[in-house]
């Protein structure tokens, strides 16, 4: 095995720990990650995966992704290459030290609205009786669901009595439609929600079948494109930065921390595994937050 491609050998890693273990969609980003090595790495047999040689990888990686791609490019293939060094296929750690690099990022949308904008971008919204995509959207941003978690919504979902969502499936939009698991355990959860949703959407959804998907029509496949299209076009009407459906998300949690609320809490909400997530994906906000209480507690040494 030690004098096998590097690829054939990681391409056999993915077969028999990541396939049926981890959902399709994460499988596919390890495929690519295959990909690459076939186009990067060709003739590297597996003893051969020395430092030198996996900086270079990252470095030719880096040259065409950014570098958080590329970061996730490195830890998708540092299972496989601890694994071969545990079997004694690989003498030392090739990753060790490794530097990762990366095209300078483009500009990109903002990923989350003020309370304002997002005040002036629901008032613009089309909340009929009846449901729609703009109910979608109103429902992300007051409960910062996934968009996959969000369209797999029954009526049975809703607990109106005690204000609150069970989410325990998604709905596969990339595939074939249908219902999976959710991105992990922790995904699983019930979140409370307002008592206008709760009004709004018993109303909503009292006709409809218990068990059937309240945004998805029946044989009509729902893209998560179709659905940034209408985002973009009512933030342009409210005249707020546009942003994607999943900025309504990062809207939802960073509106919660700057109310106070704390971040075990914000990470139980948006299904996080860990709270290392939660702290990772909104530091930025974090550390504003840090720097206001720093500013509070020398006031308050000041005055004494």
């Amino acid at each position: 095995m030690k004098t096998a491609l590097f690829y054939e050998y990681y391409e056999k890693w993915i077969s028999i720990y990541k396939d049926g273990a981890i959902r399709k969609v994460t499988l596919n980003k390890y495929k690519m990650t295959l990909q690459w090595l076939k186009k990067l790495i060709p003739n590297i047999k597996v003893f051969e995966m020395t430092r030198n040689v996996y900086q270079k990888l990252l470095n030719d990686y880096a040259e065409v992704h950014e570098k958080q791609t590329t970061m996730d490019f490195h830890h998708q293939l540092k299972g496989a290459i601890m694994d071969a060094l545990d079997e004694g296929l690989i003498e030392h750690d090739p990753t060790r030290k490794a530097i990762i690099k990366g095209k300078v990022s483009r500009s990109k949308k903002p990923k989350f609205l003020s309370q304002f904008e997002l005040h002036s971008l629901l008032s613009v919204l089309d909340l009929g009786s009846t449901i729609n995509s703009d109910w979608l959207i109103q429902l992300i941003a007051k409960t910062g669901l996934r968009f996959s978690e969000a369209i797999a919504l029954t009526p049975k979902d809703f607990d109106f009595a005690h204000q609150l969502l069970s989410i325990d499936k998604t709905w596969d939009y990339k595939g074939d439609g249908g219902y999976q698991p959710t991105k992990n355990k922790s995904s699983i959860r019930k979140i409370q929600i307002d008592w206008q949703t709760i009004v709004q959407f018993s109303e909503l959804i009292k006709n409809l079948p218990e068990d059937k998907p309240i945004f998805v029509k029946e044989g009509v496949k729902l893209y998560n494109s179709t659905i940034n299209d209408l985002l973009a076009r009512k933030c342009k009407l409210a005249n707020v930065p546009v942003i994607s459906i999943h900025g309504l998300r990062h809207t939802h949690a960073s509106l919660l921390l700057f109310a106070g609320v704390s971040i075990a809490s914000v990470a139980r909400r948006l299904g996080h595994a860990s709270m290392n997530t939660t702290q990772k994906t909104y530091l930025h906000i974090i550390q504003e937050l840090e720097n206001k209480d720093v500013d509070i507690v020398m006031r308050s040494l000041a005055s004494l």
